[in-house]
């Protein structure tokens, strides 16, 4: 049986609550000084709105671009480099050993990472956590990019944990495991400057978040009725 989907509806929810969120930080922020770094949740917003867009892309193993077709960390990757400059590493697993470790799922915040046991191994699996309890992925061979809850039974019992893959952090474990390996950590992570203006842009893309929602459907059943059965 296949994973329960989230309807329209809720992904709505999650959309606008990490808009919301953005917004608060952002109405927070505009005593402070311009020079200090960006609240985390223009990042986290950027991250939720960058991967709604890619709703309906095939799932493709080893994938890495949205025209060929993604897999799960292929999804993870090109969003974070896209949306934030960050170039996280190929496979789930690897990329679970580097930013937070966020204990409680309560904490959990729009574009924090969420881990899943799928293969038999640990941490084989990774979405990018849009609120709501909802989350985005690449699930599976024959699949397309889509919106699962993490409430339904089947994730539940597979869910291995999350990472807050904070700028600084995660550079940080870059440079770590680039010294290790002799190389140039500059070639690994990156930043890209996200503005306060961001709180501010993010709820007009909403409507385009929908209108790219809408022809696939979370509603929409999933191809075969096949599960998750493939990460990276």
């Amino acid at each position: 049986m296949s994973a329960r989907r989230p309807g329209l509806r809720g992904l709505l929810a999650a959309i606008f609550a990490a808009c919301a969120f953005a917004w608060a930080a952002g109405v927070h922020a505009e005593g402070a000084d311009p020079a200090a770094p960006a609240p985390e949740a223009h990042v986290g917003t950027e991250l939720v709105l960058r991967a709604l867009s890619l709703l309906g892309v095939n799932y493709k193993l080893g994938g890495n671009t949205p025209d060929t077709g993604l897999d799960c960390s292929g999804l993870v990757r090109h969003v974070f480099r896209e949306a934030v400059g960050l170039v996280l590493p190929r496979r789930a697993a690897e990329i679970s050993r580097t930013g937070e470790v966020i204990v409680d799922t309560a904490q959990l915040k729009p574009g924090d990472l969420v881990f899943f046991n799928t293969l038999r191994r640990a941490f084989s699996h990774v979405g990018i956590y849009i609120g709501n309890n909802q989350f985005v992925h690449a699930p599976s061979s024959g699949g397309e990019v889509r919106v699962d809850s993490m409430n339904s039974q089947y994730w539940t019992h597979r869910f291995d944990g999350a990472r807050r893959m904070t700028l600084a952090s995660t550079t940080d474990d870059f440079a770590a495991q680039a010294a290790a390996l002799g190389s140039d950590p500059s070639a690994q992570a990156g930043s890209m400057p996200v503005s306060a203006s961001a709180a501010a842009i993010a709820p007009l893309r909403v409507a385009a978040m929908i209108r790219a929602a809408a022809p696939h459907g979370p509603e929409k059943a999933h191809p075969r009725g096949r599960r998750a059965k493939r990460g990276r």
